[in-house]
Order: C-alpha cells, then structure tokens, then sequence
C-alpha cells in the first residue's frame, strides 16, 4: 500500500477524521500515542492477544508487505504485550507498522528499531497469564469500541488513529485531501490578514441564527466552503 503511505504523508489523521464526518461513514479513532515518531498507513492485519507471543508469529506468516498489526489486549494497563523482538520481526516481515490496544515495553529497543508502533503506554511487566485463544483471533480486533478486520486501513499520526474502510480508501482521502486544501487557505489568508471570522461570514452566521435558531454552524460553513469543524 505505498500510494496510500505516500497520500497520508500529506494528511492528517484529524483530515482524515473529518472526511469521514462529511462521508457519513463511521468515524472510528482512538486516542493512541507513537512510541517512534513516525505516520502509520496500512492494511489491518488483527490479532488478539492471550498471554503469548506466538499469536503474532502466526499472524505474520499470512501478512502482505505493509500490512500493519492491530493489537487486541483489552486495553490491559497491568502489562505489556508487545516488545522489541515482536517489532523487529514485524519489520522484518515487511510490515508498515504496529498499533496496540494496550501497552507495550522495551521502548528504547523499539526506537531503535524504528517501525512506527502506537501503543497506550509502557510497562516493563510482560504477559501475566495464557488465557483462551479465540475462534477469531486472528480474524477481528477490538481497539477501544471499534473492532476491525482486514477490511480496514489503519492512519496513524501524533493525534492518535483512525481506521477507515478499505474499500472507501480513495474516496476519503480524496475528501481529506479537498479539506487540507481549504484549511491551508485559510491559514494562508489569516496570515495575510483576513480574519477567519471574516473568512466564515462569522456575522452573517450570527445574524442568520438570530432569525433561524436552529441554524448551525456547521450548516453554515458548507454554505461558505469553510472547513474548521469537518
């Protein structure tokens, strides 16, 4: 999935966010945080985690190169489930990166390495307990109230993740990109000294409002080509 690595290089995950909005596809993002300062982009390769690493393992002999894997802990904050020796054979395999529902260890390790992996923190304790291997462990992954599939393209920048249906790629990046567009514009003309408020119409949505209450602003923005809030 290079073009879609190399399009999201030039967005946002909040774009992204917002293309969904407009799209009336479900926005599914979660707040997670880069252990390496670096843009995920690639297609969902889920796992759920059960107290072994050997899940992984499986999942990488079935990967495609860019493939990036979604990990299912549970949201667990008294362990880590993935380490530096996880991130170095996902790299290895050709991966574009890791997200993890739950927290991860071996940072310094995992820096070094370089692949992008987005986690809900560290912890030095592993994996406490072997708990039962789902019939779909490797089918689905649940990331906070979202599960995903292999169907789905995962977008990951300093703002957290978002995932996104394979099958509606270009279509919301093309929306995003025609977002970004509009958003540079405007900064461009606040810099030059057009005020976003006068940009917007600001008064004219305020006048508006006072006759029509129902109005939003949001409504009124799509009457004015803005793009602040979607």
């Amino acid at each position: 999935m290079t073009d879609l690595q190399t399009r999201f290089g030039n967005l946002t995950a909040a774009h992204v966010a917002d293309a969904c909005l407009r799209a009336g596809v479900p926005v599914r993002t979660v707040s997670l945080r880069p252990v390496v300062a670096a843009r995920v982009a690639g297609r969902v390769l889920p796992a759920q985690h059960v107290g072994s690493v050997d899940i992984f393992l499986e999942a990488f002999e079935s990967a495609l190169p860019g493939d990036v894997l979604v990990v299912d802990n549970g949201g667990r904050r008294d362990e880590a489930c993935v380490g530096d020796l996880v991130a170095l054979e996902a790299k290895a395999a050709g991966l574009a990166g890791l997200v993890i529902w739950g927290l991860h260890r071996d940072t310094v390790d995992i820096q070094a390495i370089g692949l992008p992996v987005y986690s809900l923190g560290a912890m030095p304790t592993g994996p406490l307990e072997m708990r039962t291997l789902p019939a779909d462990a490797l089918q689905a992954a649940t990331v906070g109230e979202w599960t995903v599939t292999s169907d789905d393209v995962v977008l990951g920048d300093e703002d957290g993740v978002v995932f996104i249906p394979a099958a509606r790629a270009d279509e919301l990046l093309d929306l995003a990109e025609s977002i970004r567009d509009t958003e540079r514009r405007q900064a461009a003309q606040i810099n030059a000294g057009t005020s976003l408020r006068e940009q917007v119409r600001f008064a004219v949505y305020l006048a508006e409002r006072k006759k029509r209450p129902s109005l939003t602003f949001r409504e009124h923005l799509r009457g004015v080509g803005g793009a602040i809030e979607e």
